[in-house]
């Protein structure tokens, strides 16, 4: 186990100096794990989540397709002068709309959808686009926090711990909102000065006509009714047992054979390389995993309670928040589930509970899953790899001339994780300790 934290450890430092192409470092990484032997060949194949790269590839042909109608940039400047030009009006409503999206599609869908806009929008105000999609990716994660089907983590945490969609809504989104007014409240003083937009963006923005960004108006009435489609594929996947990954992969198929665009053409759009670094991450945290570092953190966390059931809570909040910071959140929750559902009952005979199933839920099992859940979700904010929406967000940013470091998305996302986790644990203890 301590020679593939070693190993990670270095990877994880390599690829954080940016010295070298950070494909390039997971896949040597990659290839070192199965080579040292920490995980088996076929099982690190097993590791990588196609889900994931399904619904990135099948997105990325979507917005490529919509994006030669000229759709996003009507929407840009349709928002833009909606705004009168005001550059705090569009970044705060831009990450509001990030959120409220991220609530109802997953996360990473919702950042291959805006960041087009958000692009489009900072070159013609003259704002910088690194500032917007840093927190786009932030409030994607706090918005997706919300609900069962907006973050990978909750879909797990769902489903292992059998918990309803309403539940989430009820335990979580009053802590996503608080969130999210407090964080939106911090950030204003901190970057007014850099959401200044000039009196010559402002005279363009009035100047320009919306309709006349749609260049090719046959081709939306025909991505349109696929793409909507797509997304009522996403709201009732859940339902229908459908993952988003094949939702994205088949809906863009259906989008290349509908507008009869060149498959090569889609082909091209897809960021191979953004899907190429997922699969070496993945393998390099499914070595981890196989070597038994998640349970044995996990089990510590839960010994350094000592049957303290208030203690067990934060622990369970800041370990997942601060971990899930370092390497991907699901992990983490895979790692967490089965320890949790072990416990519950310990200190059910604790509190002296025993088979009362409604008193169990309320006062054991909802302070528990609910804590992980916030951990896990919110945690993704602390670093670039953090969270699938963080990295996909800096892929794009990337191959449009923006890069974003690790260093700065840290300076922003670390702050931003501290300051949701602490007002978690403030939530956590009034709802399931004081006024229960």
């Amino acid at each position: 186990m301590i020679g593939s934290v070693i190993l990670f450890s270095i990877i994880y430092a390599v690829i954080i100096s940016e010295k070298i192409e950070r494909t390039v470092v997971v896949f040597c990484g990659a290839f070192l794990m199965i080579v040292l032997g920490f995980i088996s060949y076929e099982r690190a194949l097993q590791t990588i989540d196609m889900n994931v790269l399904c619904l990135l590839a099948g997105m990325m042909i979507v917005v490529h397709i919509l994006a030669l109608t000229g759709i996003f940039e009507w929407f840009a400047i349709q928002t833009a002068q909606l705004a009168r030009g005001n550059g705090l009006l569009i970044f705060l409503g831009l990450l509001n709309i990030t959120a409220v999206t991220s609530a109802f599609l997953d996360n990473v869908t919702t950042l291959v959808l805006i960041a087009p806009v958000t692009l489009l929008i900072c070159q013609l105000l003259e704002l910088d686009p690194v500032l917007f999609m840093i927190f786009e990716a932030i409030f994607s994660n706090l918005g997706g926090t919300a609900t069962l089907i907006g973050d990978p983590p909750n879909v797990l945490i769902g489903s292992q711990g059998h918990l309803p969609f309403v539940a989430f809504i009820d335990h979580l989104t009053p802590a996503v909102i608080a969130c999210m007014i407090v964080i939106s409240l911090l950030i204003i003083p901190f970057f007014r000065k850099h959401l200044h937009v000039s009196p010559r963006s402002r005279n363009i923005l009035y100047k320009a006509n919306p309709a006349r960004a749609i260049v090719d108006p046959v081709l939306l009435k025909k991505a349109l009714p696929v793409f909507f489609l797509i997304l009522v594929g996403f709201f009732a996947g859940h339902s229908l047992h459908l993952e988003p990954g094949y939702v994205a992969i088949v809906g863009s198929i259906v989008m290349v054979l509908f507008t009869g665009k060149s498959i090569h053409a889609a082909l091209k759009s897809v960021e191979w390389e953004t899907l190429a670094f997922f699969t070496g991450l993945f393998i390099l945290i499914g070595a981890l995993a196989e070597q038994g570092v998640f349970k044995w953190a996990a089990n510590a966390v839960f010994s350094l309670s000592q049957g303290n059931l208030l203690a067990a809570t934060m622990l369970i909040l800041w370990f997942c928040g601060t971990f899930s910071a370092i390497v991907d959140n699901i992990p983490v929750v895979l790692a967490m589930i089965p320890l949790i559902q072990a416990i519950i009952p310990q200190f059910a005979d604790t509190l002296g509970i025993g088979s009362n199933t409604a008193a169990l839920t309320e006062k054991v099992a909802d302070p528990l899953w609910w804590s992980l859940a916030l951990g896990a979700c919110l945690g993704g904010n602390g670093t670039l790899f953090g969270a699938a929406a963080n990295i996909v967000t800096a892929q794009i940013a990337r191959k449009n001339g923006y890069p974003i470091s690790f260093k700065r998305f840290t300076v922003y996302g670390f702050p931003t994780m501290v300051t949701s986790l602490a007002i978690s644990s403030l939530y956590i203890f009034i709802r399931y300790f004081v006024l229960r």
